[in-house]
């Protein structure tokens, strides 16, 4: 009995349903949201355990929530810039787009290094107590995260700017953006309030 080969399926031809600047991209993210549940699960477990009234330490200072509050605002802001800046439109207006977005980035990223130095300037550090670990930890990657993301937004604009932004890679720029900036939320929601 003979068994005849299997014809190989053919090429199919167009597009990937999603390109491997995306692809990649996806995969960073979703290592990232993993990260960052790591850090809000410690913080939420090492909470849980605290006494009744102990979590955050009394003694530690209290957070700046209405301040804080408001430079998200300019976080979300860019965020929607940057989701303006995909939208089918002249490269001009998406530059335009993008570029407020950097801004708006900037001033939140400003915000947060001057947060941190009034905290650490009245005592407030990594070593002080549970709570400051957990803070610089959790808020100090997120703003890694939007100083790398920043600095990927200026190099796109710069190349969207020339003209040599392809849009796979500047759709894994939008979903990194994205990422930081969606991510924001959760953690001024568990660490803040």
């Amino acid at each position: 009995m003979t068994t005849a080969a299997l014809p190989l399926p053919k090429p199919v031809k167009g597009p990937p349903l999603v390109t491997s600047e995306v692809f990649g991209m996806l995969i960073w993210v979703f290592a990232e949201v993993m990260l960052f549940a790591g850090f809000i699960s410690g913080y939420n477990l090492v909470g849980a355990r605290a006494p009744a009234g102990w979590w955050p330490p009394p003694g530690d200072p209290a957070l700046p929530v209405a301040s804080t509050a408001a430079a998200s605002l300019a976080l979300l802001a860019s965020g929607v810039a940057v989701w303006w800046a995909g939208r089918p439109a002249s490269r001009a207006a998406a530059g335009r787009a993008l570029g407020i977005a950097v801004v708006l980035a900037l001033v939140f990223v400003g915000y947060q290094v001057a947060e941190f130095a009034r905290l650490l300037a009245i005592g407030f550090t990594l070593v002080s107590s549970a709570h400051g670990g957990f803070f610089y930890t959790i808020i100090g990657a997120h703003a890694l995260h939007a100083v790398s993301a920043v600095v990927a937004l200026g190099w796109g604009w710069r190349k969207l700017s020339n003209g040599a932004l392809s849009e796979p890679l500047f759709a894994a720029l939008r979903i990194y953006w994205f990422f930081v900036v969606l991510l924001w939320p959760v953690l001024f929601t568990v660490v803040y309030l």
